[in-house]
């Protein structure tokens, strides 16, 4: 078990003080002033809502308790280095996201808010394709999101941290921690799936000169 910084304490439960706080407030004020004459949940409140089924991975969580999907075998995927080799070529923050399976704070990543009209998201760890722009979608929940991935680009694995069971998606070719994928929250997409990805996960490459393109 790894022990959080202090200031990542402190920027993990300012993140939870602030979500609970906005998210209670303006539901229940404009729920008071419209009688809740709509039975759909508000979209804000949907992205909280997107927030906190991503939240047991944010920082100082998450290093408390790493993925279950972790003990998954390495040797399943084509590219394969020990911790020592990823750390000569990652950053300590890449390190820790991509091969420790930690989160980044929502909306503090590069990507979150990228929505080129064309190009590919690829690994930052090996450079594999992952997503198309035209995955990519504006959910609200603070990390980037897509609805579908390159066609086997991404594996899935079943997580179980915190007592729950959530679905961890990874690079099919290095095993590089994404984040998790989410079904079912009415987003207006053709599957109906959020792919929550960290944007340090990630590296954009504009589709015209095949350069990577810094946001």
């Amino acid at each position: 078990m790894r022990i959080p910084t202090f200031p990542t304490i402190i920027r993990t439960f300012y993140t939870l003080a602030n979500t609970t706080s906005t998210a209670t407030t303006r539901f229940f004020t404009q729920s008071s002033s419209n009688h809740l004459r709509n039975s759909t949940v508000p979209q804000y409140l949907n992205h909280r809502i997107a927030i906190f089924k991503s939240m047991p991975t944010i920082p100082f969580l998450g290093s408390l308790f790493s993925s279950t999907a972790a003990s998954q075998d390495m040797a399943e995927y084509p590219m394969k280095k020990t911790p020592d080799e990823w750390q000569a070529v990652l950053n300590k923050e890449q390190f820790r996201i991509i091969r420790e399976k930690g989160t980044e704070a929502p909306f503090t990543g590069a990507y979150d808010k990228h929505h080129p009209s064309a190009g590919v998201y690829e690994c930052a760890a090996c450079s594999a394709p992952l997503y198309k722009a035209t995955h990519k979608f504006k959910s609200g929940c603070g990390w980037p999101a897509y609805f579908d991935s390159i066609p086997g680009a991404v594996t899935r694995h079943t997580d179980r941290t915190f007592g729950m069971e959530r679905t961890e998606i990874v690079c099919s070719n290095c095993g590089g921690h994404l984040g998790h994928v989410f079904k079912g929250e009415g987003y207006p997409t053709p599957t109906d799936e959020r792919h929550c990805v960290n944007s340090i996960s990630l590296t954009f490459k504009d589709e015209e000169d095949g350069k990577e393109s810094k946001v």
